[in-house]
């Protein structure tokens, strides 16, 4: 199964026609105002990723979610009905949170300043002395926030009217997306982190192999080789405001150590036992979603901008069975290590270079066709900006 099918993958040299060339300013990375055009342009309008279905398997089960850029505190509860909806954890009589633990399971949600009470479907079921209110119950139920489900992940829009469903917004990868192992994952291990940069300077670096060579010698050995050395992708794609790469796979990669080579063989031979191979997936998905689908399973790396110069990451990897064996929870941790360990070669650089942006120093930043994609999320970033201005001024 090739999982990047829906999106018309091109040879660098043509993809590239595809894409503009010479400077553009950095400011976008760095200017307060910019960052709050991008907040209200972008974040509150797209579809966003917040979370799991398998973080709710059963009804009344919950997340809370907090999204800084919004002021939002979010209830994802799964309903009676089995139905997933997003509410503002707020109560609808004088404002008050509702709930404050990250997770749990509950009939109803009341509220514990003056007991106001609602159901998994967010309607207010109870309240003393309500008839002194002189309001209808139905008037009063919690704030909802659009959400959608697409391959197991949780979406969630902030737009009043969402200009698109979500199967709409991603378009041909929402059959991919449906076909990775994440639709039917049953747990997963997560890592957060928050960093000094820039949502467009943290993502840009997992969107380019230009750096791969001097910022991971020691893991970078099995992508570079004589013909390729920066180990640079063979295709890319462009959907709407996705993007998408084909990596390229050294013929005769260096020898891992022999832990290293035993936990590989483990996970393939976990792969092969539950119908999971599968091509390698590497989805950058509009605005801040990375999604990379690894047999026998895969991670996700979402990005949620905190500021003009900060950012909270969240990398998980997901699971289609239980760690039932010590070779298995052996086999997943190396593999799930070794990925971090390459997301944490990275922090340094990306630290350096939002500095470096945001003294001013250079007024403009350069990409190379095979940083393509990175340019297509500024273009991209830079038309809905545009779109939102108009809007505005009409």
């Amino acid at each position: 199964m090739n999982v990047q099918s829906a999106i018309h993958m091109l040879p660098t040299e043509e993809a590239a026609k595809l894409r503009g060339r010479g400077p553009l300013s950095s400011k976008p990375y760095y200017d307060p105002e910019w960052y709050e055009l991008e907040r209200k342009a972008i974040f509150m309008r797209s579809w966003l990723h917040i979370g799991h279905v398998c973080e709710i398997p059963e009804p009344g089960s919950f997340i809370l979610r907090e999204v800084e850029f919004a002021k939002a505190s979010l209830l994802i509860v799964r309903g009676k009905d089995g139905e997933v909806r997003a509410f503002h954890n707020v109560c609808t009589h004088r404002g008050t949170r509702l709930v404050e633990d990250a997770e749990g399971k509950r009939n109803q949600f009341s509220c514990p300043y003056h007991m106001w009470t609602y159901g998994t479907d967010g309607k207010l079921l109870s309240a003393p002395d309500f008839e002194r209110f002189y309001v209808k119950k139905e008037d009063c139920s919690l704030k909802t926030v659009h959400c959608e489900v697409l391959g197991g992940f949780i979406f969630i829009n902030f737009e009043r009217h969402p200009r698109q469903t979500l199967r709409d917004f991603f378009g041909p990868i929402a059959e991919e997306l449906e076909a990775l192992p994440s639709a039917r994952a049953t747990h997963f291990t997560e890592c957060r982190y928050e960093i000094a940069a820039n949502w467009k300077t943290n993502f840009d670096n997992f969107q380019e192999n230009y750096h791969l060579r001097f910022i991971h010698p020691r893991t970078s050995a099995a992508a570079c080789w004589e013909e390729n050395p920066f180990g640079y992708p063979v295709a890319y794609g462009f959907a709407g405001p996705h993007r998408s790469q084909t990596l390229p796979t050294n013929p005769n990669p260096p020898m891992p150590s022999a832990v290293m080579l035993d936990g590989y063989r483990r996970i393939g031979a976990i792969a092969v036992r539950e119908g999971l191979v599968f091509d390698k997936a590497d989805f950058k998905l509009f605005p801040a979603f990375h999604v990379v689908g690894l047999a026998p399973n895969q991670f996700t790396h979402t990005m949620w901008p905190l500021g003009p110069d900060r950012t909270r990451g969240q990398v998980r990897f997901y699971f289609t069975s239980d760690n039932d064996s010590a070779s298995k929870l052996f086999a997943r941790e190396m593999t799930t290590m070794t990925i971090l360990d390459v997301l944490c070669e990275d922090r340094d650089a990306i630290i350096s270079a939002q500095k470096g942006l945001a003294s001013g120093a250079v007024s403009h930043v350069h990409f190379q066709d095979h940083e393509m994609l990175p340019r297509h999320l500024y273009e991209t970033v830079q038309a809905l900006v545009a779109e939102y201005q108009a809007e505005q001024e009409a």
